[in-house]
């Protein structure tokens, strides 16, 4: 029989195999976030830095400005108006893209209709159209509607989509049908079993929705650049376009626009870093 010592020698030498295959593989981890964080870090380095300084490719360190940049892209490029239109804007279709999509995915899953599924199959070919293919016709629309330099034309293109009324649609469809048949038989009705029922059981999906549209949302830069001429109504990825209009000497000046970028950057992910766990759901939901 083997002894105690015997099994601690046994243990030990499973312990000493062990670690240079645990070193290497979170070494090789350790790495690989090094370098995907390798441009975020570079930025907020070069946003602390002066243009002189941005331009000694061989200073990567924090330089002389330190949260001058940042100050400067506020205050003097009026970067807070641009970061508020984007909070705005995308805050307005998060509520009415996830309105919408909630009410057509109920349509769906529990009314009878004509060519339901022709319906539902149409929704999701309007995949295959994103807003950069309708720009020229969506501008004329907006144009025709008298909503150029509007909230109205920043939000309306994007509130209706297909993706968030699949994964609603998904979600409703998993709920127990007696639970449906238990509220019909109470005399619930429509919009108060969606608000009392749907909706509680559906918070995760509906949080990871927000998420996935809001970052959506606040990084539009082609379709508010085309429809917007006014600057104070512009959103905060055309305000960056704006810093790199800046000149200092003749040099661009990389460190307002990474001050810029950075800025740009905490909205979203303030969203994700809280409403994390949702968005891992419905990725993986939508991967099923």
């Amino acid at each position: 029989m083997a002894t105690e010592t015997d099994t601690t020698t046994f243990d030990a030498r499973q312990l000493a195999h062990r670690l240079p295959d645990d070193a290497l593989l979170h070494g090789g981890i350790v790495f690989a976030i090094l370098l995907m964080a390798s441009p975020l870090l570079l930025a907020i380095i070069m946003s602390t830095q002066s243009t002189t300084e941005v331009y000694q490719v061989t200073n990567l360190g924090l330089g002389s400005r330190g949260l001058s940049n940042y100050s400067d892209a506020l205050v003097n490029y009026d970067f807070s108006t641009y970061m508020l239109n984007s909070f705005v804007m995308s805050v307005t279709v998060v509520v009415g893209k996830v309105t919408l999509s909630l009410f057509a995915a109920l349509a769906l899953v529990y009314y009878r209709f004509p060519y339901e599924r022709a319906v539902f199959m149409f929704i999701l070919l309007t995949l295959l159209l994103p807003v950069p293919v309708r720009i020229v016709p969506l501008f004329q629309l907006m144009a025709d509607l008298g909503w150029t330099n509007s909230l109205l034309a920043l939000t309306g293109p994007y509130i209706a989509s297909a993706t968030a009324v699949f994964l609603f649609r998904q979600q409703f469809m998993g709920i127990p049908a007696s639970l449906v048949e238990v509220a019909r038989l109470d005399g619930v009705g429509p919009l108060t079993f969606l608000f009392r029922v749907l909706v509680p059981m559906s918070r995760g999906m509906i949080a990871g929705v927000c998420v996935i549209t809001f970052i959506y949302t606040w990084n539009q830069f082609l379709w508010p650049l085309v429809v917007v001429t006014d600057k104070s109504s512009q959103v905060v990825q055309v305000g960056i376009r704006y810093l790199q209009g800046s000149a200092q000497a003749g040099l661009t000046q990389w460190g307002l626009i990474m001050a810029g970028a950075v800025l740009a950057l905490l909205p979203p992910l303030a969203v994700l870093v809280v409403l994390h766990r949702p968005l891992l759901r419905t990725l993986t939901i939508q991967q099923k």
